[in-house]
């Protein structure tokens, strides 16, 4: 093929900006930092105060490049978000497990987004899983608080390679879907290698039986990850569908009772 047609040639199928603000030490760079691929530097000159990466990822078989702005998390951070928070489609809410502090402050960032960004989508991170054993926030109760606020949550670890990518994947498809896009290739839906492993090996074991596997360490926490993820899904879809047939059994029993109403009338 000629260059100059491989030059024009885009390498993705959409482009994303989402925007990561929380506290300055919870760990936003360090979930960057881990990702294999893409541009570290800003597009845009005099951006000292904020962290660009790039990275792609794909999603039903679509190629979706993100561009991750990371705010400083300092004083200015109102500023910071009124600037870069033009044109995102997604917003990523970062607090530290291992300090409760951290996660008090998310409040404080939540009332800025949606002054600056309103309607977007947002997703709840609690960073540094790995250090568990330091915990100060209580998982039920960062979920309880995303579920409240309209989020979705995740925890993830950037040392493991936990719930990165998969937090990134599931934002990316709550922003489609909110521009209207998934439409385009619902009907073409391309699962990769990786997706039809993961799946085959998730259905036949239990996440707890994974770390038994004899492979290696970065697949184990893919495993688990994808795991993870299907099992909220799963989750999810069983909630609506109970919740669908006790409404269902209600609307009958009351029309069982007007019925009888009616009888008693007529008699």
């Amino acid at each position: 093929m000629p260059a100059g047609v491989n030059a024009n040639q885009k390498s993705y199928d959409y482009l994303l900006k989402f925007l990561l603000v929380g506290d300055s030490d919870v760990g936003k760079q360090e979930i960057l930092s881990g990702l294999e691929d893409g541009s570290l530097d800003s597009p845009f000159a005099g951006a000292s105060d904020v962290a660009y990466k790039t990275t792609t990822i794909l999603l039903d078989g679509k190629r979706i490049k993100l561009q991750l702005w990371d705010t400083s998390g300092q004083g200015r951070f109102s500023t910071i978000i009124r600037s870069y928070s033009r044109g995102a489609q997604g917003i990523i809410l970062v607090y530290d497990i291992t300090n409760k502090w951290s996660f008090d402050g998310i409040d404080r960032w939540l009332l800025e987004v949606e002054e600056h960004a309103p309607g977007v989508p947002k997703i709840l991170i609690g960073n540094r899983l790995h250090l568990a054993f330091k915990r100060q926030v209580n998982e039920l109760t960062a979920e309880t608080y995303a579920f409240k606020n309209n989020m979705v949550f995740f925890e993830v670890s950037p040392l493991c390679n936990y719930n990165i990518r998969e937090s990134f994947v599931e934002l990316s498809r709550m922003a489609l879907q909110r521009n209207g896009m998934e439409r385009l290739w619902r009907s073409n839906k391309v699962l990769t290698l990786q997706e039809l492993c993961c799946r085959t090996i998730v259905t036949r074991t239990t996440v707890y039986s994974i770390e038994q596997l004899p492979l290696p360490q970065a697949l184990k926490s893919c495993l688990k990850s994808y795991s993870m993820t299907s099992y909220k899904t799963r989750a999810q879809h069983s909630a609506l569908q109970k919740e669908k047939i006790a409404r269902k059994s209600h609307q009958q029993c009351d029309h069982i009772n007007l019925q009888c109403r009616k009888s008693c009338t007529v008699s």
